[in-house]
């Protein structure tokens, strides 16, 4: 009987990552702010290359923060366990 109950809780969360993968980036791509989209929409080619730049910019360090902890995480993830 308990193995079943652990099946369809595994059966579950599967469905319920598989669901949330789908549903969950058509959110995060819905973001938009108006303002910015007429702003770029009327700029020229400068102006556009500039926002992308800026953009990739603003992104790099909060992904080199997240990388570092993980690679620490990771180093130290059996320091509790030894003896």
């Amino acid at each position: 009987m308990q193995h079943t109950s652990k099946l369809r809780f595994a059966t579950f969360t599967r469905i319920f990552a598989l669901l949330a993968t789908l549903f969950f980036p058509a959110i995060t791509f819905a973001q938009n702010c108006a303002l910015c989209y007429t702003q770029a929409a009327g700029a020229g080619h400068r102006i556009i290359q500039a926002l992308r730049s800026g953009i990739l910019i603003l992104v790099a360090p909060p992904i080199l923060i997240c990388v570092a902890l993980t690679v620490m995480a990771y180093k130290k993830r059996n320091e509790f366990n030894e003896n």
